[in-house]
């Protein structure tokens, strides 16, 4: 028998997703600031991303054993605690050390979130709407953070200025003169409360895990961990993350350092922009999958990003404002099918191996780092070239992947067939 739906919870549901994503993409307009205020070297700003990326492979593992231990109205509460732990802590204490940690911490919440919501979803919205429901959770990801960046511009040119309304005024009595940037973490704090305080007062469902979503044994894990494929499309997850995290935590600083523009305004569009055009890649995506193989689109859209990131790195300034946010439409269908290769060259254990190549999230904090580290030997855009090798192996396994099942797509010619058939009878 079927789960009676709950449409409040899947509200819920949708409204974790936009805030994983206010809290979790904004920290690439925020770079220059942080850069300019704590006196940093591209190699030490580099460590921002690390320090909030590094948690999700820490993380994503144990989040799973955690609910089934406990659950998932008990994993809710303590990722959002963990999150206000880390925004509160850097708004009294506000240093670059308070910042690395103060990251990780957040890191760690998010990645409990993202383990708990999906199955949330699934038992709340219904099975058979799962899938509907999964691309609808990924707009609301994808408007937060469209919508971060025109916040933090706001903020930053709005505070200790002559404008007031109740938000500016209370932040202005709080936020350093010279630290504005810093209101987002205050924004984020008061987020999060709100957010414990709706989740203790509700009932959560009790979810009951389905073999795919469930975590293995020690076992389990050592036998996935012999499988070459384990590791190839765990690397496949590192290297999309890094990707996607080396180019937007770094273009508004690009945009500063090699065309002079300002990273309050036209930065923070740009980013913007980057992460908005990969909300709308993601559904034109799910058109593309039904029509071609989604190896042929993983390549396709490899080499668009390449050509798009290079147009960013050696543009004019106004090509450049064009180019990056165009690489977040091309980088838009990766994730969802490296994810999808990885499960099905797999035959069996999902859960688990789901579970491993999440960790791979963790590229999202060496990829930066590395391209911070490089940056202050060879220059930040010589430094992105490292973007190359990661969109390199991505385009590589559009060639070696050979999973089990293959996506359900009708190719170009059959439409054609079906409509000559269909003119053939109506004569």
């Amino acid at each position: 028998m079927k789960n009676r739906r709950q449409p409040f919870i899947v509200a819920l549901v949708f409204l974790i997703f936009f805030v994983i994503s206010f809290l979790t993409n904004i920290l690439g307009p925020l770079v220059p600031n942080i850069i300019d205020s704590f006196h940093l070297s591209l190699a030490l700003a580099g460590f921002l991303p690390f320090s909030f990326f590094v948690a999700y492979g820490v993380m994503s593992i144990p989040a799973g054993i955690l609910i089934e231990k406990f659950s998932e109205k008990f994993v809710l509460i303590l990722a959002f605690l963990l999150a206000l732990v880390g925004a509160a802590t850097f708004v009294f204490f506000t240093s670059f050390t308070i910042a690395l940690f103060s990251l990780f911490i957040i890191g760690l919440g998010m990645a409990m979130l993202q383990v708990v919501i999906n199955p949330l979803l699934r038992v709340a919205g219904g099975e058979e709407h799962f899938a509907f429901n999964s691309v609808l959770a990924q707009l609301f990801f994808g408007a937060a953070s469209f919508l971060s960046p025109w916040l933090y511009s706001y903020l930053v040119q709005n505070l200790h200025t002559a404008k007031t309304n109740v938000v500016l005024d209370t932040l202005n009595k709080v936020v350093p003169q010279d630290l504005k940037w810093v209101s987002l973490y205050w924004v984020f704090a008061v987020v999060v409360l709100v957010m414990i305080l709706i989740i203790w007062a509700i009932r959560i469902p009790k979810v009951e895990l389905t073999d795919e979503e469930k975590i293995g044994t020690a076992d389990t894990f050592k036998e996935l961990l012999r499988n070459r494929y384990t590791w190839l499309f765990f690397f496949g997850t590192f290297m999309y993350v890094g990707t996607e995290q080396g180019i937007s935590n770094w273009i508004s600083k690009f945009l500063q350092s090699y065309h002079n523009l300002p990273p309050e305004t036209t930065g923070a569009s740009a980013v913007s922009w980057f992460w908005g055009l990969m909300t709308i890649g993601c559904v034109l995506g799910l058109g593309l999958l039904k029509l071609f193989d989604s190896r042929k689109i993983l390549m396709v859209f490899v080499v668009g990003a390449a050509i798009t990131l290079t147009c960013g790195l050696f543009g004019s300034a106004n090509v450049a404002k064009i180019a990056f946010p165009l690489c977040g439409f091309f980088l838009s269908v990766m994730w969802s099918i490296v994810i999808s290769l990885g499960l099905n060259s797999v035959a069996n254990h999902h859960g688990t191996l789901a579970g491993i190549l999440c960790t791979g999230i963790v590229g999202g904090a060496v990829v930066p780092a590395l391209i911070g580290v490089l940056s202050d030997v060879i220059g930040l855009r010589a430094a992105m070239f490292l973007i190359y090798l990661t969109l390199g192996y991505l385009f590589s396994m559009g060639i070696w992947a050979k999973p089990l099942v293959n996506n359900a797509y009708v190719s170009i010619k059959d439409l054609f067939r079906t409509k000559k058939a269909a003119t053939a009878d109506n004569e």
